[in-house]
């Protein structure tokens, strides 16, 4: 499964995709920052954004994406402006389609480095061992969104739209059982899975 990681910013989005295999071994596929100009007003800053996530998703042609959930900070500018290019992504990822899963920064920091208050330089390490890089990925959002990427496919859950995991299953052939009608994300994330265990792959568990 190729999964996208979205760390929210309005100067710098980050970007990351990585593939994941049967046994949740992850692969960087590409890794970068969306930049908008600080001088342009917030509506074209986004509109920048946004082109910049279209392109990402029309080259890497992800299966899914994770993005991280907006916090409260002391910086109501900071999380205002956030949570603009929060919702210019998942409306970005909306029309293109894909699955959207959320985390907050303790669920990725969790799962990546096994602390929920690990700090960045942290993060960074943790994701150049477990993806085998050189060095760590640079700068931080880059990072972050591998992160978020990497707790996307090791825990499978978060999924907008999605109720019960026991809702459905997918058999080892890719045959989607449902005890009723999907919702449309659910739908989304069974095609996905069955169309891993089809090529012979497992998609983590999730809903």
């Amino acid at each position: 499964m190729r999964i996208l990681g979205i760390d929210p910013g309005l100067t710098r989005c980050g970007v990351g995709v990585i593939d994941v295999d049967a046994a949740r071994q992850a692969r960087l596929v590409f890794v970068g920052v969306i930049r908008s100009d600080t001088s342009q007003a917030t509506h074209f800053r986004l509109r920048d954004i946004m082109r910049g996530l279209n392109e990402v998703i029309a080259e890497q042609k992800p299966d899914m994406a994770a993005i991280e959930r907006v916090f409260v900070q002391d910086n109501l500018q900071s999380v205002t402006t956030t949570m603009m290019v929060m919702g210019t992504a998942m409306a970005t990822l909306g029309e293109a389609g894909l699955p959207l899963a959320v985390h907050t920064p303790s669920e990725v920091k969790a799962a990546v480095t096994g602390n929920g208050k690990a700090g960045k330089a942290q993060v960074q390490a943790m994701v150049q061992r477990i993806l085998k890089l050189s060095a760590p990925p640079k700068p931080a959002d880059a990072a972050d969104a591998l992160a978020i990427a990497i707790c996307q496919a090791w825990r499978g859950s978060g999924i907008l739209g999605a109720t019960a995991d026991e809702d459905f299953t997918v058999s080892l052939s890719g045959k989607v059982s449902s005890r009723k009608q999907l919702t449309p994300a659910q739908a989304q994330w069974a095609a996905a899975q069955a169309k891993l265990r089809r090529t012979g792959a497992v998609a983590p568990k999730g809903k």
